[in-house]
């Protein structure tokens, strides 16, 4: 809030004036706009046009108007207040520098980066020329122009003036203010945001001891240290500490500030967030739901505070099962963001990726591409092109065109995202880690194995560096390796990086996490592809009994663990098994997915495979044909799944004598994998063996022998 002790204009002015103050400490915003409208009122009336008290209501009125995220409604009384002290003033006046501030941070809430810095600038100029250079006003003005720099990625030019502020604040206050706590939560901020958790931790360890000490346990700001180291454990994957954390900063400050406090909603917010990284999704929900409903209750319901909620909540409908749930929430949320910040701001960003995951998880690549493309311009235009949310945003479009079978598109997007953290954040960080671990995954489906390797090790020394052998992050890029080496036949290397990832996911999240689940599934189908069956399928089936205890009957990964079930039996020619499963996994996918999704087209592959292999071809050949128009349509004429089809629909008609027809299929499925696989992929040989069967089965021996010696050719390339 503004200064409320200048000269009061009328006793009812200055009694306005002490309720807008306290209204806004107890965090009724909506309370305080009502009797700051008002106080201006009366300020208008008894004041001239260029009075102290009347800039004094409008800044106020303004900073809650800023508060409620009605930018729109605040920056001209933002403007208005600086003028009028201005022309009072002089330029160089300390409540000069405080209306800078003010239209200076509003022009930071909503994305205006470059008309922030000049204002926070010339207000550091006028403090440090007022109240000279070691003048704890100064490292005020330092904080908010290091923020600025931080939330643009520019963490080198923050540093330096975080640390100025907290070298004066130390010199004036002395070492145990609770001032000296805000600088080193600033920098423990910075560090974290660099990847260098142990540093932050230790500003944030050292920040906690000062506020307990000059404050007490149960001071809100005491919580806001509890909240801080929190987050920093619940992103170290020390989850059982952070919920401990979380849940005593949630103490205090319903203690301390009531039930419905803002700084409520932001440790329930927090909490959610933990459960929901842990998969317990039925127990995050109230907690998103109640700090929704604060938010609505303190800033209205068009608050951009109130747009993340939604999006928090978006997010976990969509991971459990929900997209038509989540759909209209992100679409509420990104209308609040569009309207309150307007549409290039970088909280738009944020709806606009998690409406694009929304469309890409149900395989509408073609609603999905504009959302993001859009999020990445957005976050290009606010950040600069070399911020590490950019990258973020690279490497989510990269992945939409990974799934589609366009790596040629996508890799450059990867590289490109890859170069920037390393630039932005060091080549050690967390996020580069992250990033070569997709970039795996592309060579990977490409059959460079070799290059596939290389990144994935280097993820792996980079997560086990950044966050310990045991996270659950290290797991998935273990997990990553792990498939890797069994798809080359390297079982034995494999099995163990599948049991060590296993081991974590178990530490880390409990045995009934979705992830556990995925990890018994990759195991049991290791053991699937030596033949073990009998060690397979109990692994299998408790995959899928976590599934469906944890996200629901209904949702599309139990789909996945039925179909990885039912390709057990296939395997053992147990078809009557198979089949069942089979169609209970299309009947979830076709309810949660939409009857168009590809993994809809692999259940169907699936399916048609069972009834080939039993000879009902007049059964199996609708499903071929349904799963190609449904792969052309979502992923493509020209993607490796449409190959599978196409081989599987061509082997109906070989079966059936119709060798014409067989051959024109085989030879597109070959052809579209040399296009978007290289001519030396694995499954180009696969390719060869069924058009080299079919030469051989109508008499083309010598064409048949090039083709085998082809894919002999191929299995040989050492990956």
């Amino acid at each position: 809030m503004g200064n409320m002790n200048g000269l009061a204009q009328s006793t009812e002015w200055a009694v306005l004036n002490d309720e807008v103050a306290s209204l806004y400490e107890q965090g009724d915003i909506h309370g305080a706009v009502v009797v700051a409208k008002k106080a201006l009122q009366a300020a208008e009336l008894v004041a001239g046009p260029h009075d102290s008290g009347l800039a004094t209501s409008l800044s106020d009125l303004a900073v809650l108007y800023g508060a409620r995220g009605q930018y729109a409604q605040a920056e001209p009384l933002h403007k208005r207040s600086l003028a009028i002290r201005e022309k009072l003033l002089g330029p160089d006046h300390a409540e000069v520098a405080l209306s800078l501030e003010n239209l200076a941070g509003l022009y930071r809430a909503t994305g205006q980066y470059a008309a922030a810095g000049p204002l926070f600038e010339r207000a550091l100029a006028i403090a440090d020329n007022i109240f000279g250079p070691d003048h704890p006003y100064v490292a005020a003005s330092l904080d908010d122009l290091a923020g600025l720099y931080g939330a643009q990625g520019r963490y080198a030019s923050a540093q330096p003036l975080y640390e100025r502020a907290l070298a004066i604040r130390e010199t004036a206050l002395g070492q145990d203010h609770p001032h000296i706590a805000l600088s080193l939560d600033n920098l423990a901020r910075l560090e974290v945001a660099r990847g260098r958790f142990v540093e932050g931790e230790s500003f944030y360890t050292r920040a906690q001891a000062i506020r307990e000490r000059a404050l007490g346990p149960d001071h809100p700001e005491v919580a806001t240290s509890l909240a801080n180291l929190a987050r920093l454990r619940d992103k170290q994957g020390d989850y059982a500490l952070a919920e401990s954390l979380y849940k005593q900063a949630l103490t205090v400050r319903e203690k301390s500030l009531g039930p419905d406090h803002l700084d409520v909603a932001g440790s329930l917010d927090g909490l959610a967030g933990l459960l929901y990284a842990r998969g317990e999704f039925a127990q995050a929900e109230p907690l998103y739901a109640r700090a929704l409903a604060i938010k609505e209750k303190a800033l209205g319901p068009n608050h951009p505070d109130v747009a993340l909620s939604l999006d928090s909540l978006a997010r976990l409908r969509d991971a459990e099962g929900q997209p038509a749930v989540a759909q209209p929430l992100y679409e509420r949320a990104l209308a609040i963001q569009d309207e309150a910040l307007g549409p290039d701001h970088p909280e738009v960003a944020i709806s606009l990726f998690g409406l694009a995951e929304l469309h890409d998880a149900q395989g509408e690549y073609a609603l999905a591409e504009p959302l993001y493309v859009r999020a990445l311009a957005i976050r290009e235009k606010a950040l600069g092109p070399d911020h590490p949310d950019v990258a973020a945003g690279l490497a989510s479009l990269a992945g939409l065109y990974r799934a589609q079978g366009q790596y040629a598109v996508a890799q450059p997007l990867y590289e490109r995202a890859r170069a920037i953290q390393e630039e932005a954040l060091g080549p050690e960080h967390q996020e580069v880690a992250a990033t070569l671990g997709k970039l795996a995954e592309l060579y990977y489906a490409q059959g460079k194995y070799a290059q596939a390797e290389s990144l994935y090790k280097l993820a792996l020394a980079i997560g086990e560096k950044a966050f310990g052998k045991d996270d659950p992050r290290v797991a998935l890029t273990l997990n990553g390796l792990a498939v890797l080496y069994s798809v080359q036949g390297q079982y034995a290397v494999a099995e163990p990086l599948y049991d060590r990832s296993l081991a974590i996911w178990k530490k880390a999240l409990g045995g009934d996490h979705p992830d556990v689940a995925t990890s018994l599934g990759n195991l049991a189908s290791l053991h699937n592809a030596q033949g073990h069956y009998e060690q397979a399928e109990p692994l299998h089936k408790q995959a899928l009994a976590i599934r469906e205890k944890t996200l629901g009957p209904q949702h599309p990964h139990v789909a996945a663990s039925l179909d990885n079930l039912a390709e057990l039996h296939r395997a053992q020619g147990r078809y009557s098994e198979a089949e069942p499963l089979y169609v209970r996994a299309l009947a979830i996918g076709e309810k949660a997915l939409g009857p168009d999704h590809p993994d809809v087209a692999l259940t169907l592959n699936g399916l048609a495979e069972v009834y080939r292999a039993q000879g009902r071809y007049s059964e199996a050949e609708p499903l071929y044909l349904r799963a190609l128009a449904i792969g052309e349509k979502a992923l493509g004429p020209d993607h490796p799944d449409v190959a599978l089809t196409l081989n599987g629909l061509a082997e109906v008609d070989r079966a059936q004598g119709r060798y014409s027809e067989a051959e024109s299929l085989h030879k597109r499925a070959l052809a579209i994998r040399e296009k978007a696989l290289g001519a030396d992929h694995p499954d180009v040989a696969l390719s060869l063996d069924s058009l080299e069967a079919l030469y051989r089965e109508t008499n083309r021996d010598k064409k048949g022998a090039v083709l085998q010696a082809r894919a002999a050719a191929i299995r040989a390339i050492k990956r």
